[in-house]
């Protein structure tokens, strides 16, 4: 097991209801747990959809540089001895960014897990990689919000098939892909673009994706702690240590970026 090459489909799906821009990728990552700080990806898989509906497929197993637990070899089937020649994420990352640059991202339970540990990996490897500008299409939040269910479930509900290699990185988003595409069909309320799905989940305003800041009325807050519901900002000024204490705590990277990009903010306007 290696790398799957690149497949573009010169076939258009027989139906295609999203509507797109430009390309979307949707991905799936098999990861050594559920921890973003500390945990690392074992395996990436990205379908990527043009918007005259032919798609590119690329696969990638991770060497993450630490031992895979038997629990999660139990859930992915991904084994230390398979990734022990695979590239690690610091030397994938330039062609992974490159496959997803320009487009927007989908996912199952991917604003909270997949795409925060994805831009976790690349803070760790020094890369640059923002998703500002990209929309980001959670497909399990359209479903928990009509129907409260798993992927394995979804891909029955909404296509009425069974979802082989269930925790095969490539199946999962491949089958979450499917599952978007039967949701327009059924709920046409919530569009068919990325806009109106991003807006309709609600998730369209991130901060962090730890969700340790939230925005109201276009202000980031605090969503944790002493200090929950007030202004970042003010708190920067009122007690500047608190800054401080979260950069050395056990917060995400990112949600360490995202404060120093407020605080930034901050020092900027005062000068």
């Amino acid at each position: 097991m290696g790398e799957t090459p690149y497949f573009r489909s010169r076939h258009k799906f027989l139906q295609m209801n999203l509507q797109l821009a430009r390309p979307i990728v949707f991905i799936d990552l098999e990861t050594t747990g559920v921890n973003v700080s500390t945990d690392r990806i074992v395996e990436i898989a990205m379908v990527k959809i043009l918007p005259d509906g032919t798609r590119q497929v690329k696969r990638k197993l991770i060497n993450p540089l630490m031992p895979i637990p038997a629990g999660a070899t139990a859930v992915h089937g991904i084994t230390d001895e398979m990734v022990k020649d695979a590239p690690t994420f610091k030397q994938a990352g330039n062609e992974i960014k490159q496959f997803i640059e320009h487009c927007d991202l989908g996912g199952y339970n991917s604003n909270r897990f997949d795409i925060p540990m994805l831009i976790e990996e690349f803070l760790r490897a020094g890369m640059e990689f923002s998703v500002d500008g990209k929309k980001l299409v959670d497909v399990q939040r359209v479903f928990h919000l009509m129907e409260q269910r798993t992927l394995t479930a979804a891909y029955k509900f909404y296509c009425d098939k069974s979802l082989e290699s269930a925790h095969s990185a490539e199946a999962d988003a491949m089958a979450t892909w499917e599952v978007l595409e039967a949701q327009l069909v059924r709920y046409p309320n919530i569009g068919n673009t990325l806009e109106t799905i991003v807006k309709f989940t609600g998730e369209e305003d991130i901060v962090d994706f730890a969700r340790r800041f939230v925005r109201e009325n276009g202000v980031e807050v605090f969503n944790f702690g002493k200090h929950k519901g007030k202004p970042v900002t003010n708190v920067l000024k009122e007690e500047p240590q608190y800054y401080d204490w979260m950069m050395k705590g056990d917060f995400p990277m990112n949600t360490k970026q995202k404060l120093t990009e407020i605080l930034n903010r901050t020092l900027v306007k005062k000068a």
